[in-house]
């Protein structure tokens, strides 16, 4: 029997910016959010306010990003509420790491002893709700170009720090990243990555449901995170993201007509 949530005073789990705008491009921004629903744990995972401000708990300055972006493309755009030690969005529903136990060193206490039965409640009042919202947001025209905005921490506890600042994720379709790729690397003094420091494969999650299985145009944009702290150098990524995106799409298209 599927679980049926409960009524809730809490945040709605998405948000969604400029639905009724025009472009193609769909902006999405899975790890928005640092907020814990009441009804889990009473709002507290059990870990330090200084853990749920960094990475292991939301991408730190992609919603602001995010939402410059899509303002500047004429855009809608579509974010998770809720942070990803909840549970994560960008994960297949039967992905291990869905709901972690420990990130970066630091163990999650409130999930420790999360069963299949809080798992499915997590999904349904959580999960699929941004899952559907995208669905709907996407299928609004039939050339919907997804953008899908993260950050990635400078250095992982005990690691080597990472040089880039700003790299695209994706898989066989590289239709959009390619050219954008190019156009970024043209960008002053930026280090760019392609499928760094993460692989852009990832079975199920957000990208592959919502753009490589329906083939759509798309890409995953990492921006290192203390680069987009505040909200000006987020307007100025946004910008330069802006600037590039159009003639990158047009070359992808260019491309795919020859």
């Amino acid at each position: 029997m599927p679980f049926m949530p409960e009524e809730s005073s809490d945040l709605p789990p998405v948000i969604v910016a400029g639905e009724s705008r025009p472009a193609r491009w769909l902006v999405l921004c899975d790890h928005a959010s640092n907020a814990v629903p009441s009804w889990v744990a009473n709002g507290d995972l059990g870990i330090s306010r200084d853990d749920m401000s960094r990475h292991i708990a939301y991408d730190v300055g992609a919603s602001g990003l995010a939402l410059k972006l899509a303002a500047l493309l004429d855009a809608p755009a579509v974010l998770a509420n809720y942070s990803r030690l909840v549970i994560d969005p960008n994960r297949g529903e039967h992905d291990p790491t869905l709901v972690m136990r420990i990130y970066d060193g630091t163990i999650i206490p409130a999930n420790r002893d999360a069963d299949e039965t809080e798992i499915e409640r997590r999904k349904e009042m959580l999960y699929r709700p941004y899952h559907r919202t995208i669905e709907r947001i996407a299928a609004r025209r039939p050339d919907t170009v997804i953008l899908s905005v993260h950050s990635f921490t400078p250095q992982f506890r005990g690691r080597k720090p990472r040089p880039w600042h700003v790299t695209l994720l994706f898989a066989d379709d590289d239709r959009l990243s390619l050219p954008l790729l190019a156009g970024l690397a043209r960008e002053r003094r930026l280090v760019v990555g392609a499928n760094q420091p993460y692989s852009g494969r990832l079975e199920g999650d957000t990208i592959d449901r919502h753009a490589v299985q329906t083939r759509r145009q798309n890409t995953l944009i990492e921006v290192r995170n203390d680069l987009i702290g505040g909200e000006r150098d987020q307007a100025e990524w946004a910008d330069r993201l802006a600037r590039v995106l159009p003639e990158a799409l047009q070359a992808a298209e260019t491309r795919g007509d020859a």
